[in-house]
């Protein structure tokens, strides 16, 4: 199928197609097909393959692993985003998955951050954080401080496709540490709270997951202004350096 066509029917498949045919299971070879050609289709697919899996029994052996290639530097500025994170989140909820599968995507979801936007980060952030909450085996990434010396010598393998093979649970999140140097205030707050404990409580991420850039620059604009101190240092000598030479020759006075 054309592209454009393969969007438009994923789309409304989950919702106005699966609901009301006697035999879903029939849409299985068409979602795994679209599942794999990759991008947004993929994504959109995965909104069927949810109901497919969920309700009726699907077996799909490499789903996570399909999952897991489906995150590269695209996914946080994409249309579907909100969709796409959503139902990432369902599919990570599960208990019973294994550590270092959790632990895979927590590392790729870090180490993209470093190149998202800011509406992409407040969501991202609040988003590991749950994964930790769930997964009490992957703070590990978090209690691990003598991280490597040289980013080049982190054990985490970024182009492995296979989760279980990317050595992420030997990696340390020095990628959120860097986001609390992160030029954005709310970012960097967000990302400290991994320094303290987590809560028990889950973050609520679904107001967050269709956040834009104009929202968070509106929301900016319209805080109240405070005034800033621009000096924090009395002026001394010609050029106000604290141990300015020429502040024993000239004066200001």
């Amino acid at each position: 199928l054309p592209t454009g066509l393969y969007k438009k029917i994923l789309v409304i498949l989950h919702d106005s197609v699966l609901p009301y045919m006697n035999e879903p299971t029939l849409m299985m070879d068409f979602l795994t097909v679209a599942y794999d050609i990759g991008g947004a289709i993929s994504l959109l697919a995965l909104n069927g393959l949810f109901i497919l899996i969920h309700q009726h029994n699907l077996e799909y052996p490499d789903f996570y692993k399909k999952l897991y290639s489906l995150l590269d530097p695209s996914i946080y500025h994409v249309k579907y985003r909100a969709r796409f994170f959503h139902l990432t989140d369902l599919f990570l909820s599960s208990s019973h998955l294994p550590a270092y599968l959790v632990a895979a995507f927590i590392k790729r979801l870090s180490r993209l951050a470093l190149t998202a936007p800011p509406e992409s980060l407040l969501m991202i952030i609040p988003f590991i954080c749950n994964l930790f909450r769930r997964h009490p085996a992957c703070r590990v990434l978090v209690h691990r401080p003598a991280g490597p010396a040289d980013l080049s010598q982190d054990p985490y393998i970024m182009e492995e496709e296979e989760p279980s093979e990317s050595r992420a649970l030997e990696s340390s999140l020095w990628e959120i540490q860097s986001l609390q140097n992160h030029y954005h205030p709310e970012v960097a707050k967000a990302a400290a709270v991994l320094n303290q404990s987590l809560s028990e409580m889950e973050d609520d991420i679904s107001g967050l997951l269709e956040l834009s850039g104009y929202e968070l620059f509106d929301k900016e604009v319209k805080k109240k202004a405070t005034d800033v101190p621009l000096e924090f240092e009395q002026v001394r000598g010609l050029f106000g350096k604290k141990n300015d030479i020429f502040a024993e020759h000239f004066s200001l006075d």
